[in-house]
């Protein structure tokens, strides 16, 4: 049996936080690094998908693109069911974000690349 989604009434609180990355292997590695780790509270549900930004954003390579090298942005989604979890939740979640960025700063050959570019 398929697991239901949680209803908004189980879950009335919910935040979305959408992160922009410079190209999709490394918005599919931050993903795959911050979902190992399940939430620690059954109050709390999360979830995450790579999109393409919208379209009145700018993207880096406008020529054509394969659709799955054009999803950049991770939207991770937290629903709870109080304002005080989500907040719980999301506050370890940034935690462990700005861990993962810290490691893609210094380690990524193309966070690196693209910050040689910024100040070239």
């Amino acid at each position: 049996m398929a697991p239901t989604q949680p209803s908004d009434a189980e879950f009335p609180c919910s935040l979305t936080i959408s992160l922009p990355f410079p190209t999709h292997r490394l918005a599919s590695s931050a993903q795959r690094a911050l979902e190992v780790d399940a939430e620690l509270s059954h109050f709390v549900r999360r979830s995450f998908t790579l999109t393409a930004p919208p379209a009145d954003q700018p993207q880096e390579k406008k020529q054509k693109q394969d659709p799955e090298e054009a999803k950049t942005m991770l939207k991770t989604t937290y629903r709870a069911t109080t304002n005080r979890m989500l907040r719980v939740a999301v506050n370890g979640f940034m935690e462990s974000l700005g861990v993962v960025l810290g490691v893609m700063a210094e380690l990524d050959v193309d966070v690196l690349k693209a910050e040689a570019e910024i100040e070239g």
